[in-house]
């Protein structure tokens, strides 16, 4: 089988069930968990742009940036204590979601985005009022508190409560939901920029609202019929569940999802199951995935628009409002990814995106460097000039938003059986977190020493990532979330890790009701 990938046949149960009014309302609340995500990615980056927020917390590189023309333009916003404020977040966010895991799997994935929603809200709070670094990088750790609880449950909620047919294009709700809280940053930012003294506290205590809109809606959401099956609600379940699926004939999914339940308690500890050799490919997609979403460069763009954009030459109404133009062309994108994923499949759109994202960052690492060179001493872009490079930054965050970026939070969700599936959900958000957290933390020193390299830098790993997805990702459109094991043990590589006795939870709970 070295030849290479082979692809499990379609077929397997097909539960009925419809798309109802209530489960996309429901999907569409819970999905709204991503706004908090989004707001602060969109945010930081224009904070940190703003001339009055820098002079008041980060004097030395307001100076860089004001009086001493002489700096290298890649160098201007080299600064260890600015990107630890953007940075501190996704090290908070990565301890948190460790915790998330046990509330999730003990009490329900609403609490855990209760949590979120609250914890996020206190950060704004300390944000908006800050007086000093220390005051900012206290906030910005509640707000990853809250981040880490949130990214934890809310993709588990929507993959759970969505029916299999549906499941992708409403767990990529959350990514839309992340994209339009992008969005709605960088509109704030670019208007609030203009405030003299105190529009950076309108932006950065802004994040309430999306926090709020969160907590009230894990208030009013119903849970998942696996929650309640997994802490032993089975009555209430399967009435959850009649609801959820729109029709009456649901017994034979509920009968699947008791059994995937019954084999999760027996597992004891399941951060150790987790090293069990037949979930090493779980785990090493958990691990793999996110680890690749973050060196795609993605954040990059996201959390440094305007600082980036800035730094090749825009000026500063300019850079906030070529920011807002990628933010649009986000939040359409995801819309394609929520049009075609459970059309076209998972593995064409990481494929066709991860094309197309190294294509741009070669383009744009050619543009910057023809003239920038390795000094950096241009001032600023002839305007056709900047158009060009704004167009290729365009391309390539279209490629990522129907791609990469909804995918690497869907595939995770959906791949694990119940048993470590808190578990494993809370390894994907820590690694996303992780390397969210080195990728900002040193961006601004990598661009001040690579320069235009560092979108070759990306571009290689985006090849690395796609030849990953090509050999070694099957594809799971259509396959019922507690049916995945078929996946697994049909692949061509994997399937030498899945014990022969190993079946689908469907089949298993069949032949004990026949027992």
């Amino acid at each position: 089988m070295a030849g290479g990938p082979v692809f499990p046949a379609k077929g397997g149960k097909e539960y009925p069930g419809n798309l109802t009014l209530y489960v996309l309302a429901t999907c569409v609340v819970a999905a709204m968990g991503g706004l908090i995500f989004g707001y602060d990615i969109g945010i930081s980056g224009g904070v940190t742009s703003m001339p009055m927020f820098l002079s008041r917390f980060f004097p030395e590189v307001y100076k860089k940036e004001t009086e001493d023309k002489s700096t290298n333009q890649y160098c201007k916003f080299d600064s260890v204590t600015l990107t630890l404020f953007t940075s501190s977040l996704y090290l908070a966010a990565l301890v948190s979601s460790l915790v998330a895991s046990s509330v999730t799997r003990k009490f329900g994935r609403k609490l855990s985005m209760f949590f979120g929603g609250t914890l996020f809200c206190a950060g704004a709070l300390i944000n908006a009022f800050a007086k000093n670094v220390a005051m900012l990088i206290i906030g910005r750790i509640l707000l990853g508190f809250g981040i880490g609880f949130a990214n934890q449950s809310v993709p588990l909620y929507l993959s759970e409560m969505a029916p299999y047919r549906y499941r992708g294009a409403l767990n990529i709700g959350f990514q839309l939901s992340i994209t339009f809280g992008i969005l709605v940053a960088n509109i704030l930012n670019y208007f609030f920029a203009n405030i003299h003294n105190w529009g950076w506290r309108l932006s950065l205590g802004g994040a309430m609202v999306p926090a709020i809109i969160i907590s009230i809606g894990a208030l009013i959401l119903p849970d998942t019929p696996n929650s309640l099956i997994e802490r032993g609600k089975h009555e209430e379940a399967l009435t959850k569940l009649r609801r959820v699926r729109g029709v009456e004939d649901v017994e034979e999914e509920f009968k699947d999802l008791v059994h995937a339940s019954d084999t999760s308690k027996l597992v004891e500890h399941p951060w150790r199951n987790l090293l069990e050799r037949k979930y090493r490919p779980h785990l090493t997609i958990a691990i793999a995935i996110p680890f690749f979403q973050q060196l795609t460069g993605i954040n990059v763009i996201m959390f440094y628009a305007p600082v980036l954009f800035k730094t090749i030459g825009f000026k500063d109404n300019a850079s906030l409002m070529s920011a807002v133009i990628t933010g649009v062309v986000n939040v359409v994108a995801t819309c394609v990814s929520i049009y075609g994923v459970d059309k076209w499949g998972r593995r064409f759109l990481f494929l066709e995106g991860g094309a197309q994202m190294f294509i741009c960052q070669v383009a744009v690492a050619l543009c910057i460097g023809l003239k920038f060179g390795v000094s950096g001493n241009v001032q600023f872009l002839p305007q056709w000039y900047a158009i060009v490079v704004v167009l290729f930054i365009c391309i390539y965050v279209a490629a990522f938003a129907w791609s990469w970026g909804p995918l690497g939070w869907l595939v995770p969700s959906e791949i694990f059986p119940l048993e470590i599936r808190s578990a494993a959900q809370s390894i994907t958000v820590s690694v996303n977190m992780f390397f969210t957290f080195i990728i900002a933390q040193i961006f601004l020193s990598m661009l001040c020493h690579l320069k235009f390299g560092l979108f070759l830098f990306f571009g290689f790993f985006v090849l690395i990532m796609s030849g990953f997805v090509f050999f070694f990702l099957p594809e799971t459109k259509g396959i019922p979330i507690e049916e995945m094991s078929t996946v697994w043990k049909s692949h061509w590589f994997w399937g030498r890790y899945i014990p022969d006795d190993e079946q689908p939870r469907g089949a298993g709970a069949l032949e004990m009701g026949r027992n």
